[in-house]
């Protein structure tokens, strides 16, 4: 059964918090980065679908909710994009990503090779 990314990113980040082995982290941190890309790309489509019949005040005035205020010289597009974003970063799944990077971190376990760092 495949989960949603929400669910997988908080299944993965509460494994993550009894690993210490680095193959096994840096195996649910790259299962994490593919659910975070998932689940940006799920709200990008719902921040899509409800912002295209909002007038450009009722955005501003919903990305001045979300904490992404629309600033002065944004286009359209990237308010939407900075709407996705806050609504993503508040997300418990969005959280729980972050967590796993943290685990990870305390490992010394990340998705860049040494060789680009």
């Amino acid at each position: 059964m495949e989960m949603n990314p929400t669910a997988l990113l908080l299944d993965l980040a509460a494994r993550a918090q009894r690993m210490s082995d680095p193959n096994t982290l840096h195996g649910l941190l790259a299962a994490g980065h593919r659910a975070w890309c998932e689940g940006v790309a799920e709200v990008q489509a719902g921040v899509g679908r409800e912002s295209a019949s909002l007038s450009d005040a009722r955005l501003a005035e919903r990305c001045t909710a979300a904490g992404a205020p629309w600033e002065q010289g944004m286009t359209r597009g990237e308010a939407v994009s900075a709407l996705t974003f806050a609504i993503w970063d508040a997300s418990p799944a969005a959280m729980a990503y972050t967590e796993l990077g943290e685990c990870a971190a305390r490992f010394g376990v990340c998705l860049l090779g040494e060789e680009l760092l």
